[in-house]
């Protein structure tokens, strides 16, 4: 009953800062880039409040980008409380605090299995950030596009506890303890099926949003170096998503039975590792090389 109340209380909480109460609903300023015939409103950084006009060459830059989002929107405060709250279910496994040397050293056998989840959800959650602090954009679709991100996080979040215990347990050769029990091959197939989904599904949303602020490029006034950056957001999150599907196909192909293979499904996951590094390095420099014009052609100007 305590800890059903403590959620309940939680989502209490949840709720009102989405409704703006508390420190982070107000409307935040708005000031228009203009390009040609283009005009988008976006969210205000530090400058003149009588200019109407956002000068990019004052945008505060992060690793090349000109963040044109500063100020904190109610969606991006709920996206943030929601990814809080799922991050205490990771944790929602007792029903009271430790009281003993047993329990306690029993919920540190745990902690492996929270931080590769929180991790995930993390890694979601940042991805979220950049993209408003990047772009700054206030319209229907993202709006809808970070309420669908926090309803896959919240449903996600049981799945990937299974998932995280089970592959901490492989890891620690029985040290962490597993979740994961199943009654049968075809509940061990479904709960890699369900997980896959959830992640493949929040890659995607993170997808939509990039490539939706790929559409507004021009009326940002995104430069090369921009473009390219989200078209890069993009690209590893579609290596996210193969990698989800590839350990959703394993987990359905693979013949039942006791084996190294039953590691496969999680194991595809980890090609994330091999990929994503060397098509880092290999974006990086074509970044660099955009960045190097667009500083020579700043230079120029002046």
């Amino acid at each position: 009953m305590d800890q059903a109340a403590g959620l309940l209380g939680e989502l209490g909480i949840l709720f009102r800062l989405a409704a703006g109460e508390g420190g982070g609903g107000e409307h935040p300023r708005s000031l228009a880039v203009r390009r040609g015939a283009f005009r988008l409103t976006i969210r205000a950084v530090e400058t003149d409040p009588g200019d109407e006009t956002m000068d990019l060459h004052q945008l505060p830059v992060d690793n090349g980008f000109r963040l044109r989002g500063s100020s904190v929107t109610r969606v991006e405060t709920f996206v943030d409380a929601a990814f809080a709250f799922a991050v205490t279910l990771l944790v929602v496994s007792f029903g009271a605090m430790p009281e003993t040397f047993a329990e306690l050293y029993e919920a540190l056998r745990r902690f492996p299995a929270f931080i590769a989840g929180f991790a995930i959800l993390a890694l979601f959650w940042h991805a979220h950030y950049r993209f408003c602090r990047r772009l700054g954009l206030e319209n229907t679709g993202v709006v809808v596009l970070s309420l669908a991100l926090v309803a896959t996080a919240l449903f996600y979040v049981y799945p990937l506890r299974m998932v995280m215990s089970a592959a901490m347990h492989f890891m620690t050769a029985g040290w962490a303890p597993s979740e994961f029990r199943v009654e049968s091959f075809a509940e061990f197939r479904l709960i890699f099926v369900i997980y896959g989904v959830g992640f493949a599904t929040l890659a995607m949303l993170v997808v939509i949003l990039n490539r939706h602020g790929l559409r507004k490029a021009s009326e940002l006034g995104l430069d090369a170096a921009e473009r390219l950056i989200l078209r890069s957001e993009v690209v590893v999150h579609a290596v996210y998503i193969g990698c989800a599907v590839l350990s959703m196909v394993l987990a359905l192909l693979l013949p039942e039975g006791q084996g190294w293979w039953l590691a496969l499904p999680g194991l595809a996951y980890g090609l994330m590792a091999v990929i994503l590094p060397a098509y880092g390095y290999r974006v990086g420099r074509r970044v660099d090389a955009r960045l190097a014009e667009r500083d020579a052609s700043e230079k120029g100007a002046s």
